[in-house]
């Protein structure tokens, strides 16, 4: 009984509470129970509704409960005090003081281990990274946490972002603060969206917190259906072709062929679509079923004709948090910044520091100043580089928010590159404005292609790793094996083949049949849900996954 009652409501760190699992739809269940009762009574209902997120969060991420918690009370009376403020300058201490803590706290937990290493290759140290946290956890709760692993908590960069926004809305008067804690702490921990996004902003969510309760039947209908297309996402079609191919071939390039880890990068970007827009379908189907609208995250973004069209279709909520918090405050398509050169010293800080190697600070210097004399001698061009300046600029900043390692910093810079290079091709481009079929499809094919070769260095497990990928493909590719392992992974590709044309499948026929299943009779709606549920858990293989961006 006692074991029972730990697994219900002790954080269990091989048990996460994610929304594949059984427990998850137990925990739902049990929420809407009592919110049947609330939802009428907004406080209450605020209220109750920040409670079961805190669970949720001490669920899925245990201890750093506190961290977020901490982040919630920081940012809303700062948020007053921005409020508040009497002058301009104070206004802007109070938005300093917020983004310090915030940052300060962000890159503690993302980057203490490459800061410690860093500091021990320049210095010739020897620190070490302990988790007190985990100590203090082993020591009063008999936990056994490894204490030389400090992970950074679960969904860290969404909330984080989140409270940078409100603080930077407020002082920006766009918004006013919240005057209660447990609203604003709704607003930043509400647990559909946690952990994985969509990133919501004040501005959107929190007029929906003072509103009644209004759902309609086609609201039931339309989240239904969001979360039985999520599901359908992440398990039957990311999660088979994940076990049984991508991270088999991830794991050891070198041991398949290049037509097996060709085919590994292609089912890549189909996994990581399907996890991450399946996980955010869910989150804004059970938002739905609350009465909360959160914002779309994805809109068929393998349609794509060029990179910056992929960028504003593909993880919504994070490029335009970016473009209005980043790309515009530094200058945007106007030129450059006194924040752009800001941006600019302090990404390639980083990066200098990530090398390892002081010798790269006379090699940017030097491009900086080639770049400063081009733009000072031709006026004509200084627009251009200042505006591709900001693109990189946010772009590697992007990379470099999913994580501190050569590898998002590669990535990242090839997006950004691929925008830059996009840009200047369409001025001189034929096809640009050809409507024609044949134009639209080389348009995406070669879009899609480029960014599934940008992903080798997302998913790769270390630079070796990638390296052996791209020489497997090249040089060993396996021609003659090809029959062979179609046969051999021919589930695999059926599924992939599945994934892709419901992707590629006109926008026309997607809405038509979604507004079909909202008409559809409720008894219609339980039959089709519980012949999904059951083909989706038929395929399940093995051990559930964790959603991938679980991890930023």
């Amino acid at each position: 009984m006692i074991d029972q009652l730990k697994q219900i409501f002790f954080f269990d760190p091989e048990a996460p509470l994610i929304f594949t699992r059984l427990y998850f739809w137990g925990f739902f269940l049990v929420v809407l129970l009592f919110y049947s009762i609330l939802y009428k009574k907004r406080t209450s209902r605020n209220v109750y509704l920040w409670l079961v997120s805190l669970f949720f969060y001490y669920k899925t991420g245990g201890l750093f409960l506190f961290i977020l918690v901490f982040s919630t009370i920081v940012d809303f009376f700062i948020g007053l005090a921005i409020y508040n403020a009497r002058s301009q300058a104070g206004k802007k201490g109070w938005l300093t003081l917020s983004l310090v803590i915030t940052l300060s706290v962000l890159a503690f937990f993302k980057y203490d281990i490459f800061f410690t290493e860093t500091i021990n290759a320049l210095l010739g140290t020897n620190l070490e990274v302990i988790n007190h946290g985990a100590a203090w956890s082993n020591l009063f709760l008999g936990t056994h946490f490894d204490i030389g692993k400090l992970l950074p908590p679960v969904g860290i960069s969404f909330f984080t972002f989140q409270t940078i926004s409100y603080s930077i809305d407020v002082y920006r008067g766009q918004i006013k603060p919240v005057t209660r804690l447990a609203d604003y702490g709704f607003f930043v921990s509400f647990f559909p969206q946690l952990v994985a996004g969509p990133i919501v902003r004040a501005s959107q969510f929190i007029p929906q917190i003072y509103k009644d309760y209004a759902v309609s039947r086609e609201d039931f209908g339309m989240a239904l259906f969001m979360i039985l297309k999520g599901l359908t996402k992440k398990l039957f079609i990311g999660d088979f072709i994940a076990l049984n191919l991508i991270d088999r071939v991830f794991a050891n390039p070198v041991s398949y062929s290049g037509f097996e880890n060709l085919m590994g990068l292609y089912g890549y970007s189909l996994q990581v679509y399907c996890d991450f827009s399946g996980y955010t379908d869910i989150a804004i189907g059970l938002a739905l079923l609350m009465g909360f609208r959160l914002p779309k995250n994805f809109n068929s973004p393998y349609k794509a004709k060029n990179t910056g069209e992929f960028w504003k279709r593909w993880h919504m909520s994070l490029s335009s948090w970016l473009k209005d918090y980043l790309y515009i405050p530094m200058g945007g398509n106007r030129g450059a910044s006194f924040f752009t050169y800001i941006s600019l010293t302090l990404v390639l800080a980083f990066i200098i520091l990530l090398s390892g190697n002081l010798l790269l600070i006379p090699v940017f210097a030097g491009i900086m100043l080639t770049a400063a004399i081009i733009m000072y001698y031709f006026p004509k061009v200084r627009l251009t580089v200042s505006t591709n300046i900001n693109l990189m600029m946010t772009m590697l900043i992007g990379g470099l928010w999913h994580g501190a390692s050569w590898m998002f910093v590669i990535w990242g810079g090839l997006n950004g590159l691929g925008i830059v290079v996009y840009k200047l091709w369409r001025k001189i481009s034929p096809w640009e404005n050809s409507s024609h079929w044949t134009a639209d499809f080389w348009k995406i094919f070669i879009t899609f292609n480029f960014i599934t070769f940008t992903r080798i260095w997302f998913r790769g497990e270390s630079m070796q790793g990638t390296a052996d990928l791209m020489n497997q493909i090249a040089a060993s590719f396996g021609w003659a094996q090809v029959p062979a392992m179609m046969l051999a992974y021919w589930k695999v590709f059926v599924i992939m083949i599945f994934g892709f044309v419901l992707h590629w499948l006109p926008g026309t026929l997607k809405d038509k049949s979604t507004k079909w299943f909202i008409a559809t009779p409720f008894y219609q709606k339980a039959i089709i849900s519980a012949l999904v549920v059951f083909v989706i858990y038929q395929s399940v293989s093995a051990g559930l996954q964790p959603f991938i961006y679980f991890r930023f």
